[in-house]
């Protein structure tokens, strides 16, 4: 694994120097999109409405509308954030780890011990196994500032992003205003067929059939022949495009306006008109 971010732990004096990894990955096979009548790909290109070229990622800035007007905000004004610049996961509260409803659990993150002694890093640990709570903690990351719990998976610190209380809606359901009665023979055969699946949770037993199935018409189509050469799906001006094609669009219209102009200059003038003679009469 490679660590996306480096920063500590701080609550009080105590000061945990940590590695940051992702937690979790994405195994659906990746898919793109092509015209059904040739394959070949369709590309979305990133390019400016005003002058209509195609716009690399380094000269791409964010900008918020709020309908008038229109505020662009460039890399330096979010260095310019404290909490961007912040490199701390700075620990709020601990709360008792029950009190954490499910629904708020956003993104997962190991957390690495980052230096010569993890000593620190390791009395945190068995302190939240102790007390059974969570350190509920503030911290930022891509250019974002977050809520977060850290809490205990096997021996390694796991922080876990927390969707802010706006963030989850309220869930009102006319028909739940409702009264519903159950009986008590109702509620114990539903309570019997819950109980005929009762388990223990063992998370390998399940697999993602859809994309095992997926993945299975992909091989049989590439056994059965049924497939083109991915540089063919490209076309011919994909070099083009990738460098810059609304540029290549503006240079051709150019040299279009210099051809009509080029020939405009080079037409023949119109001959002068000689002013008439004036008739003189004899004496």
């Amino acid at each position: 694994m490679r660590s996306i971010w480096k920063g500590a732990i701080t609550f009080g004096l105590v000061n945990v120097p940590v590695k940051v990894y992702s937690a979790t990955e994405d195994h659906d096979i990746s898919l793109h999109q092509v015209h059904d009548t040739d394959g070949g790909r369709i590309k979305y290109q990133r390019r400016c409405e005003v002058c209509g070229k195609v716009i690399p990622y380094e000269h791409i800035d964010k900008a918020y509308d709020n309908g008038d007007k229109t505020v662009v905000l460039t890399a330096d004004d979010f260095k310019a954030l404290p909490e961007e610049r912040s490199r701390e996961i700075d620990v709020v509260e601990f709360v008792p780890s029950d009190q954490l409803d499910p629904i708020m659990f956003d993104r997962s993150y190991y957390l690495e011990p980052d230096g010569k002694s993890a000593k620190a890093y390791v009395l945190l640990r068995r302190t939240l196994e102790a007390t059974d709570r969570t350190a509920i903690v503030h911290f930022a990351l891509r250019q974002k500032t977050r809520l977060g719990a850290l809490r205990v998976r096997g021996d390694v610190l796991v922080l876990q992003s927390l969707l802010w209380d706006d963030e989850i809606r309220e869930a009102a359901f006319p028909a739940l205003d409702e009264r519903v009665r159950i009986s008590s023979k109702e509620l114990d055969m539903s309570s019997a067929l819950v109980e005929s699946f009762a388990s223990d949770f063992t998370p390998d037993e399940f697999t993602d059939e859809y994309q095992e199935e997926l993945r299975a018409l992909i091989e049989a189509k590439l056994k059965k022949g049924d497939a083109v050469d991915t540089e063919e799906t490209f076309g011919e001006k994909e070099e083009d495009e990738e460098e810059g094609g609304g540029e290549v669009l503006d240079l051709m219209e150019a040299l279009k306006r210099s051809v009509e102009r080029s020939r405009e200059a080079k037409k023949p003038a119109p001959p002068e008109k000689k002013p008439a003679r004036k008739a003189t009469s004899s004496a």
